[in-house]
């Protein structure tokens, strides 16, 4: 997908792209190094060279970017004496290690600035500035380190880093964040810049979907621009997906689309994508005057202000509209400008209006997941099935054993999931914790728990996002003599953000109790000390039931008959045809619990489609983009699973009978199971007068148009209105005509098009919804 989707952000009018570098994935065992593949860095990088763009490469090599353990290996944290970012030696020596092989790599390649190569700008640490003042002294003697350590690699470009006020030189401190206006580097010698610019936020399991408009993320750039920015990233511009175990959190979901440009599929998501792409035009025609002029501003009063950059030869122009409710009239040299509240107007020659950050003059697409209509319906999935073997781990079987509580991370160096903690426990009559009235009560890292006793299933628990500890207490029943306690600890993701949180537990913290009730006596028993065995991992993940080439997945293995739902533990198997075409590619895994699944062998993430959002939070009206933006706004989803839909890649697919193969851990049904595409179902538009209209169903023909109004039509996407005014000439035929049977077309917005109106001054639009 790579060449693609470089393709289309510069197509949408980029000139650099960011990546970071995941130690993790690079580096999964200690100097055992992973640059094949989707991990193959520097074939990236020159996929981005090739097509005539800048990287920024963004070393770190902690990346936090809600990637597991924030790109840090686990092995790392396990390392003897370790403390994880800060003045430790033993971090740095891995740190300088990781970080000097990828110089090394890609000078070998030539791919800095300096050597000819398109890499720009390289970046050491990440947003160790929100962290600092936890570690102290150390810490600043950490970042001193840092740069000083980077500045040594000799790479001639600049290095630099972000959410770092206190950045040593010739470090250039940058600004993350969804608003950097006001933001000024520590050094007046150094640009302003602004490594993230985020288009909207990451979802959770359990958590809505968060949606930014293009509005205001078009409203942050300009802003950014007029108060002196010299380069600005978005973060993310193409989401993605979190393939594997990738996902960090915990608990973030396997879609990565963060309401991006172009969304997890590779899909151009307008109005975003176009409404910036036309705002990168305006500011490209500015370049002269802002990179050279002298810089004049004029305050209106009512966060209303105009600056100037002006040149011998040139001069450019932003009008800006701070307020969150109030449209303005503002009189600029010899004209009248109405700027809505909460926008930016962009002049280029200090006089005509190009652009306002308010004025969306691109469509809509809204996509939708269904089968090709070339394609005969469906048939049911025939599925096998198979048991996960649980028998050790209920008879508490393991070579691994501690007289304490372990910490998942060390026990299961992150190679699974999965870590079983088993007891025995010797009860007789005399025990003062024998009673009829006892539960278990378990303190764990707010993941999951799977709770056994001798053999039988007892509860299970998980918690929602941002918890870190978590209480699980169930019902439980002892006999006298021996009885095992089996309990299967599963994380979601490694915690990747915050202040030391590599000395956050994962797994079962402890304590680990039996609570008993005599009356009005209530007897506790700490088991944390006592026997534990551990086993990582699940046996079906370890002989590779997913993969046609294990020896383990043999069709012998697997059962046809009785397919059993609801159960806990269970692999299921299916094999499919690609749909037709070329459109992006989906399963839908509704009716399943909780798991993983694969395509031809390859994971296409954690699945958990029964974790549904929360009910509360979200609203009909349409967003208003007016006003500082928070995840919380213009969020969408309440009540439904957090991630039905998991994206499955052309280039996993073959041609032919792949196979789907899905592991279920909580209970679900794969009958509703099936796969489909991603594609533009309705294409719909509300552009200004003296714009020209661009109307596509991104490769499928327009098959008609619901309905088209020029004038001051009312309402959104799926519920346009007529307003009070209209064209003379019924705008539906003369659109009809324009693009019905097309992929796409172009209409020009004027009374030239459509005939007069009797709008008199108000503004007039266009409005239009497209059938695909």
């Amino acid at each position: 997908m790579w060449p693609d989707l470089i393709k289309k952000s510069k197509e949408g009018g980029l000139d650099a792209i960011e990546t970071y570098v995941f130690w993790n994935a690079h580096e999964p065992a200690r100097r055992e190094y992973d640059f094949n593949g989707n991990n193959d860095l520097i074939r990236f990088l020159k996929t981005i060279q090739e097509e005539g763009l800048y990287a920024v490469l963004r070393i770190g090599p902690y990346v936090c970017a809600e990637w597991n353990y924030g790109g840090i290996p686990v092995w790392v944290h396990n390392l003897p004496g370790v403390e994880i970012r800060t003045a430790n030696q033993v971090y740095m020596n891995e740190m300088q290690n990781f970080t000097t092989l990828i110089v090394d790599m890609v000078k070998k390649e030539k791919l800095f600035a300096s050597q000819g190569g398109p890499i720009i700008l390289s970046q050491i640490e990440n947003e160790y500035g929100n962290v600092m003042s936890t570690y102290g002294d150390a810490g600043k003697a950490y970042i001193n380190w840092c740069a000083n350590m980077a500045e040594s690699l000799n790479i001639g470009v600049p290095w630099i880093m972000c959410q770092q006020p206190d950045a040593p030189q010739p470090m250039i401190n940058t600004c993350n964040g969804w608003y950097c206006d006001d933001f000024e580097p520590n050094n007046p010698n150094s640009p302003k810049m602004w490594t993230e610019n985020w288009v909207g936020w990451f979802k959770n399991w359990g958590g809505k979907d968060p949606h930014r408009t293009a509005e205001d993320v078009a409203y942050a750039v300009a802003r950014f621009f007029q108060t002196g920015g010299t380069f600005q990233n978005y973060y993310m511009y193409h989401g993605g997906t979190n393939f594997g175990r990738t996902a960090g959190g915990p608990y973030i979901t396997t879609s990565y689309d963060y309401d991006a440009p172009l969304d997890e599929y590779g899909n151009i998501a307008q109005p975003k994508w176009g409404h910036l792409k036309e705002l990168h035009r305006v500011l490209k025609s500015m370049e002269n005057s802002l990179t050279n002029g002298n810089v004049t501003e004029i305050d209106y009063g009512n966060s209303v202000k105009v600056t100037m950059y002006k040149t011998n030869d040139s001069s450019s122009c932003f009008v800006s509209n701070t307020n969150t409710t109030t449209d303005a009239t503002v009189i600029f040299g010899a004209n009248t400008y109405t700027v809505p509240a909460w926008s930016v107007t962009l002049l280029p020659d200090c006089q005509t209006e190009e652009y306002n950050t308010a004025k969306v003059n691109v469509q809509t697409s809204v996509m939708v997941k269904g089968k090709n209509k070339d394609e005969d319906e469906p048939t049911a999935l025939k599925w096998v099935w198979r048991a996960e073997n649980i028998d050790h781990a209920l008879l508490g079987k393991a070579n691994v054993s501690e007289h304490a509580l372990v910490d998942q991370k060390r026990a299961a160096n992150d190679a699974s999931d999965y870590l079983w903690y088993m007891t025995r426990l010797d009860i007789d009559e005399k025990d003062p914790v024998w009673t009829d009235d006892m539960s278990l009560r378990i303190n764990g890292s707010g993941h999951v728990i799977h709770a056994f006793v001798n053999g039988e299933h007892i509860g299970s628990h998980w918690a929602t996002y941002g918890i870190h500890n978590d209480k699980f207490e169930t019902i439980i029943k002892l006999k006298r003599g021996k009885n095992i306690i089996s309990l299967l600890s599963v994380t979601v993701g490694l915690q990747n953000y915050g202040q030391n949180y590599d000395k956050w537990h994962a797994g079962l913290v402890g304590p680990i109790e039996l609570v008993a009730r005599k009356g009005d006596e209530t007897i506790i028993k700490d088991l944390s000390s006592h026997y534990w065995l551990y086993k990582v991992g699940l046996n079906g993940w370890d002989n590779k039931f997913f993969s046609e080439g294990s020896l383990f997945a043999s069709p012998l293995k697997w059962e046809s008959d009785q397919l059993p739902t609801n159960r806990m533990f269970t692999w299921y198997k299916t094999t499919f045809k690609a749909p037709l075409g070329l459109d992006p590619v989906v399963v839908d895994l509704q009716g399943m619990g909780k798991g993983y699944a694969w395509v031809n062998g390859q994971c296409l993430g954690r699945t958990w489609p029964s974790y549904n959002a929360d009910e509360d939070g979200c609203s009909d009206d349409p967003c208003d983009y007016r006003g500082d933006y928070s995840d919380e706004k213009c969020v969408t989803n309440c009540g439904k699973p957090s991630q039905r839909w998991y994206h499955v890649p052309r280039s996993f697919i073959q041609d032919g009978v792949n196979t789907l193969v899905l592991f279920e851990e909580i209970g679900g049904n794969p009958s509703l199971v099936n796969f489909q595409t991603v594609i533009v179902g309705t294409a719909c538009a509300n552009a200004y007068e003296n714009k020209t209209l661009e109307l596509s169903c991104n490769g499928r023909s327009i098959s008609a148009i619901k309905f088209a109004s020029f004038g001051n039509p009312q309402g959104v996407c799926g519920a346009f209105s007529k307003g009070i005014c209209e064209s003379k000439n019924d705008a539906l035929p003369i659109v009809q005509n324009a693009c019905v049977g097309k992929e796409s077309c172009s209409i020009e917005v004027s009374e030239k098009t459509f005939g007069s109106t009797s709008c008199g001054d108000m503004v007039k639009r266009l409005a239009v919804e497209a059938v695909c």
